[in-house]
């Protein structure tokens, strides 16, 4: 920010977000003036601010002098007019769009005509709240995530009217304090809302198919995918709640796109109050008495069957390692299904029953193992609806030696693992090819907000952007639903033999 402009930001409403949003901005070194409707509000917020100021100083993250100055740049204001010598105003009151309307209206007969006006809206469009407004040119969203100071990313949202120098200057200020500006368009969950959707939509259609169970999912993405919460965590951390309610209006908004269907899994779980952590109970039990999440799941392993003898699918990705694993479980390698006791198969997108259709082998004899995570992570065992217990058993002796546990499902399309990584690097190719937002800012997006291991088109490349397409068109062929189409973006960089993060080549 031009310091020699003299920039005062004016937060109006002193909530949990408008809180945050205070602190950032004081200790940033900016005056920050701040008011709510309710007197008791500002006086907290100002209390509530200073205390978490002064526990920087205590954990070593801020000096005495630098939280002085912070505490100095609050400015508590007993009026609206306080405000008028603003020149950026974020709002963050109550997420209702009259209200916000009748708001933006009033502020524009406080500051003048320069100041810009920001929403923090999570999921109202910023172009409806601008409607009414004499310069919607100067109105944009600053979605900020909570808690605001630890959450180092900031949406700029540009709605339909909003000039370009209103963003930049938003950017210019976000870049004065330790958080990443990500610039997207006005459309339904702005970016992360919007890249999020994979994660939990494709959790439930798998627990919805009976393919796992929710606590085998989240084990699964946590140690096979390398993702710090499974989809169900996540939920219970969120609030099904809230959730439940972004998922039904990012569908709706998007005129009931497959890729974002909700599942009729939550419904029920909403009525009854299984909200997650803040009700002690969701897809986990919470509270002093309950147990930790993410431990082993417990099974008394079988011993492989004498004079086993096991056939590898040539085409398996891991088909060296896996001979030797045979070898060393002192099993033997057959090289035709014809004489083996156990068949073992590695599809991309695709069930145990599809690959045995496909290469006319016998089910009762066939276990899929998921090719996507290495060996040395979580392995993920896959049977047929008529998978033999003998065969199974055998699969689960042989695959569960070494350091790496096993986890065994029933049939699915593309396993668990597969099926959600590709829809999370559906969702985000389909965001850029929209341009909605950049290929850079979707995935550090997603990678800050949403603390996935990595971004979504930098997750497609590690793959490959081939595999992914060879995941996505076999979960389609199989189930025959228009969810799993791929995105242009993608068919496009795969055909072409280049990384999703290939921006589009400029027209002008």
């Amino acid at each position: 920010m031009d310091r020699d402009a003299n920039h005062t930001v004016a937060v109006i409403g002193a909530g949990a977000m408008g809180r945050g949003i205070i602190q950032l901005f004081a200790q940033s070194g900016h005056t920050v003036k701040f008011f709510d409707a309710s007197e008791a509000a500002v006086a907290d917020a100002h209390a509530f601010v200073s205390d978490m100021l002064h526990s920087k100083v205590d954990k070593g993250r801020m000096s005495q002098m630098d939280v002085d100055q912070a505490i100095a740049n609050l400015v508590p204001c007993e009026a609206l007019g306080d405000i008028a010598d603003c020149n950026i105003v974020v709002e963050a009151v109550l997420e209702d769009l009259e209200v916000k309307q009748s708001l933006f209206a009033q502020l524009e007969g406080v500051v003048s005509s320069s100041a810009i006006l920001a929403s923090n809206t999570s999921s109202l469009l910023v172009t409806e709240i601008a409607a009414h407004c004499q310069h919607p040119e100067r109105v944009a969203g600053l979605h900020f995530f909570n808690p605001v100071p630890a959450m180092r990313l900031v949406e700029i949202i540009s709605a339909v009217r909003t000039a370009d120098a209103t963003v930049e200057k938003l950017r210019t200020l976000i870049d004065t304090t330790t958080h990443r500006a990500v610039l997207a368009q006005d459309q339904p969950g702005f970016l992360v809302n919007h890249a999020g959707r994979g994660l939990y939509t494709e959790g439930l259609r798998i627990l919805e198919e009976q393919a796992a169970s929710h606590d085998d999912i989240d084990r699964l993405m946590r140690e096979a995918a390398g993702f710090r919460m499974g989809p169900f965590e996540l939920l219970d951390l969120t609030g099904l709640d809230v959730s439940s309610k972004v998922m039904q209006s990012i569908y709706d908004q998007f005129q009931q796109e497959p890729r974002f269907r909700p599942s009729s899994l939550i419904p029920p779980r909403v009525a009854a109050g299984l909200f997650g952590r803040k009700t002690n109970e969701g897809w986990y039990q919470y509270g002093p008495d309950a147990q930790a999440l993410g431990g082993q799941d417990k099974r008394s392993l079988p011993s492989l069957t004498a004079n086993n003898r096991i056939w590898i699918d040539p085409t398996a990705d891991r088909y060296n390692e896996l001979i030797e694993l045979v070898v060393q479980a002192g099993a033997t390698v057959e090289q035709t299904a014809d004489n083996a006791t156990l068949l073992l198969l590695q599809p991309w997108g695709i069930d145990v029953s599809q690959a045995c259709a496909d290469l006319k082998l016998d089910a009762r004899l066939c276990v899929a193992l998921d090719p996507l995570p290495t060996l040395n992570q979580r392995r993920t065992l896959m049977l047929s609806p008529i998978t033999s217990i003998q065969a199974r058993d055998d699969a689960l002796a042989l695959l569960s030696n070494g350091d790496a546990p096993v986890t065994v499902i029933n049939d699915s399309p593309g396993f668990v693992v597969q099926r959600i990584v590709a829809t999370i690097v559906n969702i985000g190719t389909n965001i850029a090819q929209r341009g909605i937002a950049s290929p850079d800012d979707i995935d550090d997006a997603v990678r800050i907000g949403l603390g996935y291991p990595h971004g979504p088109l930098s997750l497609g490349d590690s793959i490959g952007p081939k595999k992914v397409m060879a995941i996505l068109e076999g979960l389609q062929r199989v189930t025959g639903d228009p969810r799993y189409r791929p995105s242009q973006w993608l068919r496009r960089r795969a055909l072409l033999g280049e990384s999703l993060l290939t921006p589009e080549t400029s027209r002008h």
